[in-house]
């Protein structure tokens, strides 16, 4: 289960490294449609710091699997925020990919309460 919960979080880091470059970079085919939904300008960075953030948790959790459940969980939770605020957005098309990264998430969040 080590393996698998290594995998996982290396391919969710890179994920989450993926999707705070548009955070970071302004990218309007990213930013504006979050705009629409409320997101203010001035969140964009602290956002995509954040999924760097769990990024490194996870990674981290490799060799210290405390942390790598912290992160998976908050990651879990960053996600579900994108997917709530989609939804109270009424933007049921952009929920798809939020949606679907919190349930990766969950993957190393049960595995890593599975190897401590």
């Amino acid at each position: 289960m080590f393996i698998a919960y290594a995998v996982l979080a290396v391919v969710l880091s890179l994920l989450l490294v993926f999707s705070a470059v548009p955070d970071f970079t302004g990218d309007p085919k990213i930013t504006e449609p979050l705009k629409a939904l409320g997101v203010p300008d001035n969140w964009f960075l602290p956002l995509g710091l954040v999924k760097i953030a769990g990024a490194l948790g996870l990674l981290a959790g490799i060799v210290y699997r405390p942390l790598g459940i912290a992160a998976a969980i908050g990651v879990v939770l960053y996600f579900l925020g994108a997917v709530i605020t989609h939804l109270r957005g009424g933007d049921t098309k952009g929920i798809g990919l939020p949606a679907a990264i919190m349930l990766v998430a969950v993957a190393p969040l049960v595995l890593g309460f599975a190897t401590v």
